[in-house]
């Protein structure tokens, strides 16, 4: 696909994602998994294609995603959340300072799994290129501002696959090299899945193997110590 395939288009995008409630959307539910919810967070430009935000993970002790590449969010909390919606907002706000308006959420796409228990529903939105970011640094090491033209060029993305009950499982990462800083980033598990995901469901670019499967609960609910 051509670069200016990757200008922001408000109405692609929002044209190819599905509601929450959407019943063509896996959405995941697990007495012995944790829930959380993210922003798959753009930054749209003019004349540019647009930018995907990451963040690195603080090390921390008890945070089994410590120093790892992820996407702002977190844990649902009852006490503090009605919906998986507010978790989203709620930790956007926690960790990169961004109070986000309704306005700007474009969509949500499928839920996805981590081997470590927690199933992640990733919500998609946007923010101006003038938005103002304060990390908290308890919980966020870096933020990163990724062009979405490296995450759909196949070369970037490397996956192996293996057998579980008869099915072909596809884990797949991708390598990222900052030209700011020169330094090497590697993006794997649920945060790679839900970046393919993501493309093969907006602009239709198969990143993943023919014929194979991300895992799901009942794949690993006896491996998962609560």
């Amino acid at each position: 696909m051509k670069f200016t395939n990757f200008i922001f288009s408000r109405e692609l995008i929002e044209s190819k994602l599905m509601d929450f409630n959407s019943p063509y959307r896996i959405s995941m539910e697990h007495e012995n998994f944790v829930k959380s919810a993210v922003f798959f967070l753009l930054i749209p430009y003019k004349i540019k294609s647009y930018e995907l935000i990451l963040i690195r993970r603080t090390k921390r002790e008890n945070d089994k995603h410590s120093g790892e590449i992820s996407f702002p969010g977190g844990k649902y909390d009852s006490t503090l959340d009605s919906s998986y919606l507010d978790t989203a907002k709620r930790e956007l706000k926690e960790e990169l300072g961004i109070e986000l308006s309704n306005e700007n959420i474009l969509g949500c796409i499928d839920d996805h799994l981590t081997p470590k228990g927690f199933i992640i529903t990733p919500f998609v939105a946007f923010i101006s290129q003038d938005q103002k970011m304060i990390k908290q640094d308890a919980e966020v090491k870096e933020i990163l501002e990724i062009p979405i033209t490296f995450f759909v060029k196949k070369q970037n993305y490397k996956e192996r696959t293996y057998m579980l009950k008869g099915d072909t499982i596809s884990v797949g990462k991708y390598n990222y090299k900052s030209p700011q800083n020169g330094k090497r980033y590697v993006i794997f598990g649920a945060t790679s899945h839900i970046i393919v995901n993501f493309i093969e469901r907006v602009y239709n670019i198969p990143l993943k193997t023919p014929g194979c499967r991300r895992i799901n609960c009942s794949d690993i609910e006896n491996k998962i110590i609560k």
